[in-house]
């Protein structure tokens, strides 16, 4: 059986025009949220396997990123409360009857928030190399030295200008080393991927509202504080254990904050795991997708 193809579409929801790869279709919804510096683009070897799993597939450019407009250059446009909008206004447009939440890195804390406070109804969940907000804070505020020398850039993105002026400099050089530095395996990071995310990350207003995200966060407003209620829906994190971002401590802790959770890890795989190593992770979605959990039943028919 052929793989199903990726169609790009416009979706109009929430004021914006998500530009949304999709594959697959019906009413049973897998929606991959990217994180930074990435774009829908980051989900290629994912969506014909959703796609055969029997899901409509979509991957869109989030608010700020990519083809979707338009880029808001504040940065109260992309407080966490404005983040979840969009969430819920392309499932509400998708006109899905039940959805299945992925998210990497950024789209990965924002596929945490939507879960913990239950925007919308979710069959199930599935994080790749993020942890969870309160446990990320937790580790913070405890005095993890190593974890935040490796969050450097997220105070270097709070300065005013500079931050975009390095990044885009020499042809977004520095957008090019963040995957080729990074990865592990280089080998799905040729000079034509990395050439999409530079060009992306030159786009009018693009990388002063990718680097917002991060100034919003900093800010610690709305749904960021928590409470943190259990998350009820069943949960998978996959995690490369190679991250120089994220250290793999950060996964301590997250038990009391999710119900039914399932951690599978990739060691010698970076950051970029689900680029990086789609052969497994894509193993571990279809074997962790058709395998039914406790809470299925209850989860299955709410949407």
């Amino acid at each position: 059986m052929s793989a199903a193809p990726i169609t790009t579409r416009t979706v109009e929801a929430g004021g914006f025009r998500f530009a949304v790869d999709e594959a697959g279709a019906g009413d049973h919804l897998a929606l991959c949220l990217h994180g930074f510096p990435e774009s829908r683009f980051s989900w290629r070897y994912q969506l014909p396997l959703l796609a055969e799993l029997g899901y409509r597939a979509w991957a869109p450019d989030l608010r700020g990123y990519g083809e979707t407009e338009p880029k808001p250059q504040a940065v109260s446009a992309y407080l966490i409360d404005r983040l979840l909008e969009d969430v819920a206004a392309l499932i509400d447009a998708s006109g899905a009857r039940t959805v299945t939440l992925i998210g990497h890195d950024w789209g990965a804390g924002l596929a945490w928030t939507f879960a913990a406070n239950q925007v919308r109804p979710l069959e199930r969940l599935v994080i790749m190399n993020v942890p969870h907000p309160a446990v990320m804070m937790d580790h913070l505020r405890r005095g993890n030295w190593a974890q935040l020398r490796r969050s450097w850039y997220m105070f270097f993105f709070q300065l005013p200008g500079l931050p975009e002026r390095m990044m885009t400099r020499n042809g977004a050089q520095a957008i090019r080393q963040a995957f080729h530095g990074m990865a592990v395996d280089k080998s799905n990071f040729t000079p034509d991927v990395l050439d999409r995310y530079a060009r992306d990350a030159q786009r009018p207003g693009a990388m002063t509202a990718m680097i917002n995200w991060y100034r919003a966060a900093m800010r610690l407003g709305g749904k960021l504080r928590g409470p943190w209620p259990v998350i009820e829906t069943p949960t998978l994190i996959v995690w490369g254990e190679e991250d120089a971002a994220l250290g793999i401590e950060l996964l301590d802790g997250t038990g009391a904050y999710v119900r039914d959770l399932t951690l599978r890890r990739l060691p010698g795989v970076s950051h970029w795991v689900q680029q990086e190593a789609p052969d497994p992770v894509n193993a571990i979605l279809k074997d962790w997708l058709t395998t039914p959990r406790p809470a299925d039943a209850g989860t299955a028919r709410q949407a």
